[in-house]
Protein backbone atom coordinates (compact mmCIF):
# COMPACT_ATOMS: atom_id res chain seq x y z
CA UNK A 1 0.00 0.00 0.00
CA UNK A 2 1.20 3.19 -0.84
CA UNK A 3 0.54 6.81 1.07
CA UNK A 4 1.26 10.58 -0.03
CA UNK A 5 2.51 11.28 3.36
CA UNK A 6 3.16 9.93 6.91
CA UNK A 7 -0.56 11.65 8.25
CA UNK A 8 -2.72 8.97 6.25
CA UNK A 9 -1.04 6.08 8.19
CA UNK A 10 -2.79 7.46 11.11
CA UNK A 11 -5.64 5.22 12.74
CA UNK A 12 -6.66 1.46 12.05
CA UNK A 13 -4.53 0.37 14.59
CA UNK A 14 -4.68 -3.54 15.95
CA UNK A 15 -6.41 -5.54 18.23
CA UNK A 16 -4.05 -7.81 20.00
CA UNK A 17 -5.26 -10.90 22.51
CA UNK A 18 -3.12 -10.83 25.62
CA UNK A 19 -2.00 -14.58 26.51
CA UNK A 20 0.74 -15.40 28.48
CA UNK A 21 0.18 -12.30 31.29
CA UNK A 22 -3.80 -12.65 31.55
CA UNK A 23 -3.84 -16.40 32.63
CA UNK A 24 -5.43 -15.96 35.67
CA UNK A 25 -7.79 -13.80 34.31
CA UNK A 26 -11.03 -15.20 33.69
CA UNK A 27 -12.33 -13.01 30.61
CA UNK A 28 -10.92 -12.79 27.06
CA UNK A 29 -8.58 -9.75 27.25
CA UNK A 30 -7.53 -7.90 24.60
CA UNK A 31 -5.26 -4.54 23.70
CA UNK A 32 -6.11 -1.79 21.58
CA UNK A 33 -2.38 -1.24 20.57
CA UNK A 34 -1.59 2.77 19.61
CA UNK A 35 1.69 2.15 19.06
CA UNK A 36 1.52 1.11 15.90
CA UNK A 37 0.42 5.33 14.63
CA UNK A 38 2.97 6.99 13.13
CA UNK A 39 3.86 8.99 15.98
CA UNK A 40 3.58 5.59 18.19
CA UNK A 41 0.92 6.70 20.13
CA UNK A 42 -2.87 7.59 20.08
CA UNK A 43 -2.55 11.07 20.35
CA UNK A 44 -1.83 11.32 16.28
CA UNK A 45 -5.88 10.90 16.15
CA UNK A 46 -6.20 14.24 17.82
CA UNK A 47 -3.48 16.04 16.83
CA UNK A 48 -4.39 15.75 13.11
CA UNK A 49 -8.40 15.76 13.93
CA UNK A 50 -7.97 19.31 16.08
CA UNK A 51 -5.54 20.76 13.88
CA UNK A 52 -8.05 20.25 10.63
CA UNK A 53 -10.57 21.11 12.18
CA UNK A 54 -9.27 24.58 13.29
CA UNK A 55 -8.17 24.89 9.37
CA UNK A 56 -11.75 25.13 8.33
CA UNK A 57 -12.22 27.09 10.91
CA UNK A 58 -10.29 29.36 9.76
CA UNK A 59 -8.10 29.80 13.54
CA UNK A 60 -5.24 28.11 12.32
CA UNK A 61 -3.60 29.74 9.40
CA UNK A 62 -0.92 29.13 6.72
CA UNK A 63 2.85 29.31 8.33
CA UNK A 64 0.83 29.95 11.30
CA UNK A 65 2.10 28.61 14.96
CA UNK A 66 0.58 25.60 16.83
CA UNK A 67 0.94 26.03 20.89
CA UNK A 68 -0.10 23.41 23.36
CA UNK A 69 0.68 21.94 26.80
CA UNK A 70 1.67 18.30 26.93
CA UNK A 71 2.80 15.63 28.55
CA UNK A 72 4.60 14.55 25.37
CA UNK A 73 2.92 12.40 23.44
CA UNK A 74 0.04 15.29 21.88
CA UNK A 75 3.13 17.26 21.62
CA UNK A 76 5.18 14.60 19.41
CA UNK A 77 2.03 14.27 17.56
CA UNK A 78 1.41 18.03 16.78
CA UNK A 79 5.08 18.46 15.92
CA UNK A 80 4.72 15.79 13.24
CA UNK A 81 1.76 17.03 12.01
CA UNK A 82 3.35 20.90 11.74
CA UNK A 83 6.24 19.52 10.28
CA UNK A 84 4.18 18.30 7.00
CA UNK A 85 1.36 21.44 6.76
CA UNK A 86 4.18 24.10 7.38
CA UNK A 87 3.47 25.06 10.82
CA UNK A 88 5.63 25.75 13.77
CA UNK A 89 4.72 24.57 16.92
CA UNK A 90 5.59 25.46 20.45
CA UNK A 91 5.38 22.97 23.80
CA UNK A 92 4.76 23.40 27.23
CA UNK A 93 6.20 20.62 29.43
CA UNK A 94 5.96 19.22 32.91
CA UNK A 95 9.66 19.05 34.50
CA UNK A 96 8.20 15.18 34.80
CA UNK A 97 8.88 14.18 31.22
CA UNK A 98 11.37 11.41 30.41
CA UNK A 99 14.43 12.66 28.69
CA UNK A 100 13.47 10.18 25.78
CA UNK A 101 10.08 12.45 25.11
CA UNK A 102 11.93 15.76 25.12
CA UNK A 103 14.41 14.13 23.13
CA UNK A 104 11.72 13.07 20.53
CA UNK A 105 10.23 16.19 20.79
CA UNK A 106 12.57 18.19 19.78
CA UNK A 107 13.82 15.78 16.85
CA UNK A 108 10.60 16.52 15.30
CA UNK A 109 11.66 20.18 15.45
CA UNK A 110 9.52 21.47 18.36
CA UNK A 111 10.61 24.41 20.40
CA UNK A 112 9.69 23.26 23.84
CA UNK A 113 9.92 25.11 27.26
CA UNK A 114 10.29 23.19 30.62
CA UNK A 115 8.28 24.09 33.26
CA UNK A 116 8.12 22.70 36.98
CA UNK A 117 6.28 19.94 37.81
CA UNK A 118 5.20 21.47 41.34
CA UNK A 119 3.68 24.06 40.00
CA UNK A 120 -0.26 24.39 40.64
CA UNK A 121 -2.51 24.80 37.91
CA UNK A 122 -3.31 28.44 38.09
CA UNK A 123 0.44 29.16 38.79
CA UNK A 124 2.01 31.22 35.89
CA UNK A 125 4.64 28.98 35.43
CA UNK A 126 2.51 26.25 34.86
CA UNK A 127 2.79 24.42 31.79
CA UNK A 128 -0.81 25.24 31.06
CA UNK A 129 -0.53 28.84 32.16
CA UNK A 130 2.50 28.79 29.84
CA UNK A 131 1.08 27.67 26.51
CA UNK A 132 -1.78 30.03 27.51
CA UNK A 133 0.37 33.08 27.80
CA UNK A 134 2.89 32.09 24.26
CA UNK A 135 -0.31 31.79 22.59
CA UNK A 136 -0.65 35.65 22.97
CA UNK A 137 2.83 36.47 22.68
CA UNK A 138 3.26 34.67 19.54
CA UNK A 139 1.58 36.05 16.50
CA UNK A 140 -0.26 34.01 14.72
CA UNK A 141 -0.44 31.29 17.19
CA UNK A 142 -3.52 29.03 17.99
CA UNK A 143 -3.84 27.37 21.41
CA UNK A 144 -4.69 23.68 20.61
CA UNK A 145 -6.01 23.24 24.51
CA UNK A 146 -6.46 19.82 24.26
CA UNK A 147 -7.84 19.16 27.81
CA UNK A 148 -10.77 21.64 27.22
CA UNK A 149 -10.91 21.47 23.07
CA UNK A 150 -13.83 18.46 22.65
CA UNK A 151 -12.45 17.99 19.03
CA UNK A 152 -10.11 15.72 21.11
CA UNK A 153 -12.62 13.25 21.89
CA UNK A 154 -14.45 13.83 18.88
CA UNK A 155 -11.53 12.19 16.87
CA UNK A 156 -11.33 8.91 19.60
CA UNK A 157 -15.18 8.59 18.71
CA UNK A 158 -15.39 9.29 14.74
CA UNK A 159 -11.88 6.68 14.75
CA UNK A 160 -11.32 4.23 17.79
CA UNK A 161 -14.73 3.50 19.36
CA UNK A 162 -15.41 2.31 15.85
CA UNK A 163 -12.72 0.47 15.35
CA UNK A 164 -12.97 -1.32 18.34
CA UNK A 165 -16.79 -2.37 17.59
CA UNK A 166 -15.69 -3.90 14.33
CA UNK A 167 -12.69 -5.64 15.55
CA UNK A 168 -14.80 -7.35 18.52
CA UNK A 169 -17.90 -7.66 16.15
CA UNK A 170 -19.62 -6.02 19.09
CA UNK A 171 -18.35 -8.24 21.58
CA UNK A 172 -17.38 -5.57 23.85
CA UNK A 173 -18.17 -5.53 27.70
CA UNK A 174 -15.47 -3.65 29.63
CA UNK A 175 -13.45 -1.05 28.13
CA UNK A 176 -10.26 -0.04 29.82
CA UNK A 177 -7.72 2.39 29.71
CA UNK A 178 -5.61 5.42 31.23
CA UNK A 179 -7.62 8.58 31.83
CA UNK A 180 -5.96 11.80 31.31
CA UNK A 181 -7.95 14.48 29.32
CA UNK A 182 -10.38 12.27 28.98
CA UNK A 183 -10.13 11.96 25.15
CA UNK A 184 -9.36 8.22 24.17
CA UNK A 185 -11.96 6.95 26.41
CA UNK A 186 -14.89 8.97 26.65
CA UNK A 187 -15.06 9.52 22.93
CA UNK A 188 -14.34 6.21 22.48
CA UNK A 189 -16.57 5.37 25.35
CA UNK A 190 -19.29 7.23 24.03
CA UNK A 191 -19.35 5.12 20.56
CA UNK A 192 -19.51 1.76 22.10
CA UNK A 193 -21.65 2.90 24.82
CA UNK A 194 -24.25 3.84 21.79
CA UNK A 195 -24.05 0.51 20.31
CA UNK A 196 -24.34 -1.33 23.45
CA UNK A 197 -25.75 -0.08 26.90
CA UNK A 198 -24.50 -2.18 29.01
CA UNK A 199 -20.89 -1.77 28.23
CA UNK A 200 -19.00 -0.94 31.34
CA UNK A 201 -16.28 2.21 31.23
CA UNK A 202 -13.11 1.80 33.83
CA UNK A 203 -10.99 4.87 33.78
CA UNK A 204 -7.33 4.28 35.44
CA UNK A 205 -6.49 7.11 38.08
CA UNK A 206 -3.09 7.54 39.44
CA UNK A 207 -2.12 8.29 43.37
CA UNK A 208 -2.17 11.92 43.09
CA UNK A 209 -4.17 12.88 40.55
CA UNK A 210 -8.02 14.29 41.42
CA UNK A 211 -9.99 12.46 39.31
CA UNK A 212 -11.63 9.94 41.16
CA UNK A 213 -12.63 11.48 43.92
CA UNK A 214 -14.55 14.08 41.54
CA UNK A 215 -16.13 11.43 40.07
CA UNK A 216 -17.43 9.84 43.25
CA UNK A 217 -18.01 13.38 45.26
CA UNK A 218 -18.21 15.95 42.79
CA UNK A 219 -15.24 17.66 44.75
CA UNK A 220 -12.41 18.89 43.50
CA UNK A 221 -10.04 18.39 46.25
CA UNK A 222 -6.41 19.78 45.91
CA UNK A 223 -5.02 17.68 48.73
CA UNK A 224 -5.61 15.12 46.37
CA UNK A 225 -2.77 16.41 44.08
CA UNK A 226 0.96 15.19 44.67
CA UNK A 227 3.16 14.46 42.37
CA UNK A 228 3.26 11.35 40.80
CA UNK A 229 5.26 9.16 38.21
CA UNK A 230 3.17 7.46 35.82
CA UNK A 231 2.65 9.91 32.50
CA UNK A 232 -0.42 10.07 30.88
CA UNK A 233 -3.08 9.33 33.81
CA UNK A 234 -4.53 11.59 36.15
CA UNK A 235 -4.86 15.17 36.37
CA UNK A 236 -4.52 18.47 38.96
CA UNK A 237 -7.42 19.98 36.72
CA UNK A 238 -10.78 18.75 35.18
CA UNK A 239 -10.80 18.51 31.61
CA UNK A 240 -13.46 19.52 29.89
CA UNK A 241 -12.84 16.11 27.53
CA UNK A 242 -13.63 14.02 30.63
CA UNK A 243 -17.39 12.99 30.45
CA UNK A 244 -17.95 11.91 34.19
CA UNK A 245 -21.50 10.34 33.20
CA UNK A 246 -19.81 8.30 31.18
CA UNK A 247 -17.19 6.62 33.35
CA UNK A 248 -18.73 3.87 35.35
CA UNK A 249 -15.86 3.88 37.88
CA UNK A 250 -12.22 5.15 38.12
CA UNK A 251 -9.64 2.26 39.48
CA UNK A 252 -6.64 4.15 41.09
CA UNK A 253 -3.27 2.22 40.76
CA UNK A 254 0.42 3.17 41.99
CA UNK A 255 3.41 4.29 40.07
CA UNK A 256 5.55 1.12 41.09
CA UNK A 257 2.55 -1.15 40.04
CA UNK A 258 2.00 0.35 36.73
CA UNK A 259 5.87 0.00 35.91
CA UNK A 260 5.99 -3.44 36.72
CA UNK A 261 3.25 -4.07 34.43
CA UNK A 262 4.66 -3.10 31.73
CA UNK A 263 8.03 -4.43 32.46
CA UNK A 264 5.93 -8.07 32.27
CA UNK A 265 4.05 -7.10 29.05
CA UNK A 266 7.87 -6.78 27.18
CA UNK A 267 8.90 -10.27 28.44
CA UNK A 268 5.44 -12.58 28.25
CA UNK A 269 3.95 -10.63 25.55
CA UNK A 270 6.91 -9.20 23.43
CA UNK A 271 4.76 -5.55 23.66
CA UNK A 272 6.93 -2.78 24.53
CA UNK A 273 4.82 -0.54 25.39
CA UNK A 274 4.60 2.75 27.48
CA UNK A 275 3.59 3.74 31.28
CA UNK A 276 -0.10 4.15 30.77
CA UNK A 277 -0.23 0.60 29.53
CA UNK A 278 1.24 -1.02 32.70
CA UNK A 279 -1.42 1.22 34.50
CA UNK A 280 -4.29 -0.34 32.72
CA UNK A 281 -2.63 -4.16 33.13
CA UNK A 282 -2.69 -3.08 36.63
CA UNK A 283 -6.23 -1.69 36.63
CA UNK A 284 -7.44 -4.91 34.78
CA UNK A 285 -5.94 -6.99 37.85
CA UNK A 286 -7.73 -5.06 40.41
CA UNK A 287 -10.72 -5.80 39.12
CA UNK A 288 -10.33 -9.49 37.82
CA UNK A 289 -12.70 -10.79 40.59
CA UNK A 290 -15.48 -9.02 38.80
CA UNK A 291 -14.70 -10.71 35.44
CA UNK A 292 -16.32 -13.78 34.13
CA UNK A 293 -15.51 -16.28 31.21
CA UNK A 294 -18.46 -14.21 29.06
CA UNK A 295 -16.81 -11.11 29.26
CA UNK A 296 -14.29 -10.07 26.65
CA UNK A 297 -12.00 -6.82 27.81
CA UNK A 298 -10.55 -3.52 25.77
CA UNK A 299 -7.05 -2.23 27.44
CA UNK A 300 -5.64 1.13 25.73
CA UNK A 301 -2.28 0.55 25.48
CA UNK A 302 -1.52 4.05 24.26
CA UNK A 303 1.26 4.28 23.21
CA UNK A 304 5.51 2.84 22.65
CA UNK A 305 7.95 1.89 25.56
CA UNK A 306 10.34 3.24 23.45
CA UNK A 307 10.09 6.78 25.11
CA UNK A 308 10.36 5.19 28.37
CA UNK A 309 13.62 3.33 28.13
CA UNK A 310 15.32 5.68 30.52
CA UNK A 311 12.36 5.63 32.81
CA UNK A 312 10.82 2.03 33.83
CA UNK A 313 13.31 0.37 31.52
CA UNK A 314 15.82 1.09 33.01
CA UNK A 315 16.86 -1.14 36.14
CA UNK A 316 18.96 2.13 37.59
CA UNK A 317 16.00 4.37 37.45
CA UNK A 318 13.26 1.75 38.81
CA UNK A 319 15.70 1.08 41.96
CA UNK A 320 16.46 4.86 42.68
CA UNK A 321 12.35 4.94 42.42
CA UNK A 322 12.26 1.83 45.25
CA UNK A 323 10.47 0.18 42.58
CA UNK A 324 12.95 -2.26 43.00
CA UNK A 325 14.86 -4.03 45.55
CA UNK A 326 18.03 -4.86 44.51
CA UNK A 327 19.82 -4.30 41.04
CA UNK A 328 18.84 -6.59 38.79
CA UNK A 329 21.53 -9.43 37.85
CA UNK A 330 22.88 -9.22 34.23
CA UNK A 331 24.21 -12.38 32.15
CA UNK A 332 27.16 -11.74 30.32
Amino acid sequence: MVFNNILETIGKTPLIRLNNIVLHIPATVYAKVEAFNPGLSAKDRIALHMIERAERLGKLKPGGTIVDATSGNTGFSLAMVAAIKGYKCVLTVTSKISEDKLNNLKAMGAEVHLCPQEAKPNDPASYYRRAEQLAKDIPGAYYINQNFNQENSEAHYLSTGPEIWEQTEGRITHLIGATSTGGTMCGSGRYLREQNPDLKIIGVDAYGSVLQKYHETGVYDEKEIYPYRIEGTGKNIIPANMDFDLIDRFVKVTDKDSALRARELARMEGMMVGYSSGAALQALEQIQDELTENDLVVLIFSDHGSKYVTKFFSDKWMIQQGFLEQELETVS
